[in-house]
């Protein structure tokens, strides 16, 4: 039975003030029944790690760099993300790939590096509107696992992230037929190039326009193993009852 997972991505939000809310997030769930996983801005990393510090809350980063260190103003290496505290990485999301250009090679020699580091990557793919509407989804989503996933991969280092571009902070949601046949078909790209041990193993997430609302409906569909989720992560009011719905969840049987 896979561990389910509640990823929040703060994106280019929060201050320090922002911190109370990870006690709060704290609190409400002392000892959860799935991992929960905040990922804030680069600033307050290292202030986040402390304060979750004693808790079940873990943190990390939002990206990394190829290299361990070097003349690259601006970026941080996966080594920096595990020095500060963080568990973890986003790699891959679609507005890194769209602002800053990153290719599908590109989130593969990221992974390798945080891999390498000891940081869980979260390998994050999606579709456009107009791929899906084009083209053959399964295809995009093929594509961008076999060159975004390295081969040192394994069940323990490796989440994928399945997030609809057209869906991440518009409000659309996929239907769970939608959800539930990229997942399905993600897990069967797995196995079939890990292996069905550590296929069977990674979890996969789904993100985009994730909400209280929407939340138990999402967990139920099979192979969705929990969620990244954005601006509903902010506050612990509208991430708590998210948490709440998979930890309800992960008292059932992984489906898939």
């Amino acid at each position: 039975m896979r561990r389910k997972m509640a990823a929040g991505n703060w994106k280019m939000n929060g201050l320090r003030s922002s911190l109370d809310e990870l006690e709060a997030l704290a609190g409400a769930h002392p000892d959860p029944a799935c991992d929960v996983l905040i990922c804030p801005p680069a600033t307050l990393l290292a202030l986040a790690a402390d304060r979750c510090a004693g808790t079940a809350i873990r943190v990390g980063g939002q990206t990394c760099h190829m290299n361990v260190e070097g003349p690259h103003t601006g970026d941080i290496s996966a080594q920096m993300l595990r020095d500060v505290g963080a568990n973890a990485v986003i790699l891959g999301h679609s507005e890194r790939r769209a602002d800053h250009e990153e290719s599908s090679e590109d989130v593969r020699m990221l992974a390798q590096m945080a891999q390498a580091a000891g940081l869980q990557t979260i390998i994050c793919v999606g579709e456009s509107q107009f791929q899906r509407e084009a083209t053959n989804t399964l295809d995009i989503i093929g594509a961008q696992l076999s060159l975004s996933i390295p081969d040192s991969s394994t069940g323990e280092n490796l989440v994928v992230a399945y997030e609809p571009i057209w869906a991440i902070g518009t409000g659309q949601v996929p239907t769970s037929d939608q959800i539930g046949e990229v997942h399905d078909f993600i897990r069967a790209r797995l196995e079939q190039r890990f292996g069905f041990g550590v296929g069977k193993s990674v979890r996969l997430l789904y993100g985009g326009s994730v909400k209280a609302a929407n939340a138990q409906e999402i967990f139920d569909i099979s192979n969705v193993d929990g969620a990244l989720v954005g601006g509903a992560s902010l506050s612990a009011k509208d991430f708590s009852p998210i948490i709440a719905a998979l930890e309800a969840a992960a008292t059932e049987p992984a489906e898939g």
